[in-house]
């Protein structure tokens, strides 16, 4: 194997672009592994763990674009380079004629663009918090995609939005729809009269397609960033975007959607949810129904229940909803194709809050349940490469994600995953969630498809049942055709849950025993 590095002197792409030309490098025939990121120290951390540093890497400043590549042969180094400049230059794209302006800085694009309202700003960390102010100070509301910013700036970032009376979503958002607009990951969905609020990227997605999918739709979804409802940073955008949506006359139910925020941060948002003339849904995962009632609001448990209540409080006729209720034949087929040893459920998620509440279900009916991002340090995994018992992961974690794409766009290391899970003999499902939408991989499913049915006949060999469940998130409206990833996956022989909630209601039930 020879690694070859090119490095391109002050060439910039955000980091959004950055994770998707990696996909698609490693894609090139011929590449065993290439890496294409910014020169940023922690980039160079991760090529170093993966043994792709080399001494011009080393050499890269922060604003210098390296493209570093593992192969077999001097000859399919030099197709692979000529391919990723292929991707490179269709990123950047043919020029559009006059029409097509672009501005060197947020104050000049402001000064040029009167009527913008939102800047959306995707750039190192390490220029993020001040790219944001500067957006900020131009009377932009923010949606700030990067990470990597520190608690000090966000804090200030959020006062400095508060007092403006602006929306700084982050840092660390993924997830917004703003004027029936989707920004970064986000699904097609129809306009409507519920506004979300919400710090869970692929949580906020869930209940906005289960809102479409009872017949209702989105007025906004404003995100908050991760980071927003723990103490320090006080949920400051949680009450700046229920005030925004209290405001807004196109809202008439609100759903906040979240993990569990610090004692002191929800005391703070249930006496918001007091002050609010509209109805308030809270679906906080593991939150206390009786606050939530005491505070005036509707409680949610899962987040199937946040959508229904939220459409029925907007007007629609719950008698009239097909809720899609478990399929209960289903349940006891399955159990009684599971050999006794088969006790173990494996979740493997590219969105945290799927994981979350798929754990959380498992936890209401087991006591050994794992998982990289519990909050419980006797339930995190010791190791996040080696599962125990119930084990549910997140793949969109920092630590899978630290210099890699995110695994909504390349599922490769899920993937590999799946394959060790599979051959596990106590292992008797298998849960996944599949996302489509704005940003997501082109063919979630298809990337995983020759996986699973490899694994279902293996396991068919050893004279063992492998149930794989799989859940797709997203619309008939999305640019990926919704219909085709299901029916890939019933060709498959997977088990097809219609919701986040029933997919972990189903993996737990399955592997039940003696009920």
């Amino acid at each position: 194997m020879t690694v070859q590095a090119v490095i391109k002197p002050n060439t910039y792409f955000d980091s959004v672009s950055l994770m998707s030309l990696s996909t698609k490098a490693n894609q090139i025939e011929g590449v065993e592994q290439a890496i294409i990121a910014m020169g940023t120290e922690m980039n160079k951390e991760v090529m170093k763990n993966v043994g792709l540093l080399t001494p011009e890497i080393e050499e890269a400043g922060t604003s210098d674009l390296i493209i570093v590549v593992k192969v077999a042969s001097d000859e399919l180094c030099e197709n692979a380079f000529v391919g990723i400049d292929e991707l490179l230059t269709k990123k950047k794209g043919p020029s559009k004629g006059k029409s097509e302006v672009k501005f060197s800085t947020i104050s000049s694009a402001a000064e040029n663009i009167p009527e913008a309202n939102l800047a959306v700003i995707a750039v190192n960390g390490m220029y993020a918090a001040r790219e944001a102010r500067k957006a900020l100070e131009n009377d932009l509301n923010v949606m700030l995609f990067s990470d990597n910013v520190s608690v000090e700036d966000e804090i200030a970032l959020k006062n400095l939005a508060h007092e403006k009376g602006l929306l700084m979503m982050g840092p660390d958002c993924g997830t917004a729809i703003i004027g029936n607009v989707a920004l970064c990951f986000a699904n097609a969905v129809r306009k409507g009269n519920i506004g979300i609020v919400g710090a869970s990227g692929t949580g906020s997605q869930e209940v906005s397609v289960r809102i479409h999918e009872f017949g209702g739709g989105i007025s906004q979804l404003i995100g908050t960033g991760g980071r927003d409802l723990k103490e320090e940073v006080g949920g400051i955008m949680m009450l700046d975007g229920i005030q925004a949506l209290e405001d807004d006359e196109a809202t008439k139910v609100i759903v906040l959607v979240s993990k569990p925020p610090a004692p002191s941060v929800e005391e703070k948002v249930l006496a918001k949810i007091k002050q609010c003339s509209k109805p308030v849904v809270v679906w906080f995962i593991g939150g206390d129904e009786t606050k939530v009632t005491e505070a005036g609001g509707h409680f949610a448990k899962m987040s199937k229940e946040a959508a229904i209540k939220a459409v029925v409080l907007a007007g629609a006729d719950e008698s009239k909803l097909n809720k899609r209720a478990l399929n209960i034949p289903l349940i006891e087929e399955v159990r009684t194709k599971l050999k006794p040893e088969q006790k173990y459920i494996r979740g493997l998620f590219s969105g945290g809050t799927l994981c979350d509440e798929a754990m959380h279900a498992a936890m209401e009916k087991f006591d050994n349940v794992y998982s990289n991002i519990s909050r419980n340090p006797e339930y995190r995994l010791k190791d996040r490469n080696t599962s125990n018992e119930h084990t549910f992961i997140d793949f969109g974690d920092d630590e899978f994600t630290q210099g890699k794409p995110h695994p909504m766009i390349d599922p490769s290391t899920r993937i590999e995953r799946f394959i060790q899970e599979a051959k596990d003999p106590s292992v008797g499902v298998i849960v996944m969630d599949f996302v489509l939408g704005f940003g997501a991989h082109e063919d979630p499913v298809g990337a995983m498809l020759p996986a699973m049915i490899e694994a279902k006949q293996n396991a068919e060999q050893e004279g063992r049942h492998l149930e794989i469940i799989g859940y797709v998130l997203g619309t008939e409206l999305d640019r990926q055709n919704l219909d085709d990833q299901v029916n890939k996956l019933l060709a498959a022989g997977v088990t097809h849950a219609s919701s986040s909630q029933n997919a972990g209601l189903l993996a737990r039930e399955f592997v039940v025993k003696g009920e």
